[in-house]
């Protein structure tokens, strides 16, 4: 049932036919009780809905499928995370960097782990998962440039090693990390962490870093003024 309840959040105000449904929730090999188990299934999430909290929430049926229908923003992280991204892009393009990195920032603090941790395991489940995932690097990323556009290069580097832990062949993080620790007058650091990524590009893949971390090590090694200002655009890397 919380795949379910997943699938109808991900959906949320937009019909999802019963077919999806059964392929999520029996990974493509439903029984063929399947129809009768899907509708036993909407009705018990329904009454958990209707004992909850949840505001005006509901499971709505028609020959579209089924809907969950909630009329707040506020009721789902998702549209939560989605509304405060969109806003940060619109300030962004103000020129308000300030009030885009923070709305960026909260949006991140929505998540608590890998998206869908607990409803993964089936095709249409995992799909979902990285779609989702992808959502929140997209904005990592932008956040990343945005802060250090601020000057906040000191305060980026830890969570940077920490994310590169989780994601060890996440170039863009890496190029972040250097531009960070050059600014932050770590340059040693700087250069061995592109070592370490080429070395382990390397022993892995065979293949050597890509062109924009090689253009960076290069500019490091000049010391190209550039490289202070935190207003200069990220692309000259």
């Amino acid at each position: 049932m919380r795949i379910l309840l997943a699938l109808l959040c991900l959906n949320a105000n937009r019909p999802v036919p019963p077919a999806r449904i059964i392929n999520a929730l029996w990974s493509g090999n439903p029984p063929r009780t399947a129809a009768t188990a899907l509708q036993v299934y909407v009705s018990k999430l329904r009454q958990q809905i209707s004992h909850a909290d949840a505001g005006n929430t509901v499971i709505t049926t028609d020959s579209s499928g089924y809907t969950l229908r909630t009329d707040s923003c506020a009721s789902l992280d998702l549209t939560v995370f989605d509304f405060l991204t969109r806003r940060a892009q619109q300030v962004a393009r103000a020129g308000q960097a300030r009030e885009a990195a923070s709305l960026l920032s909260e949006s991140l603090r929505l998540w608590d782990g890998a998206a869908l941790a607990d409803v993964r395991g089936t095709s249409t489940m995992d799909a979902y998962a990285r779609q989702l995932e992808e959502r929140r690097n997209a904005v990592r990323e932008k956040r990343m440039e945005i802060e250090l556009s601020l000057g906040r290069h000191s305060q980026l580097i830890g969570e940077l090693y920490v994310l590169l832990e989780e994601h060890p062949m996440w170039e863009n993080l890496y190029a972040y990390l250097m531009i960070a620790l050059y600014r932050s007058g770590r340059v040693p650091e700087c250069l061995a962490v592109y070592h370490a990524l080429r070395r382990q590009l390397d022993e892995d893949l065979g293949m050597e870093p890509c062109t924009r971390l090689r253009e960076l090590h290069r500019a490091v090694l000049a010391r190209e003024p550039w490289l202070d200002h935190a207003d200069s655009p990220l692309s000259a890397a």
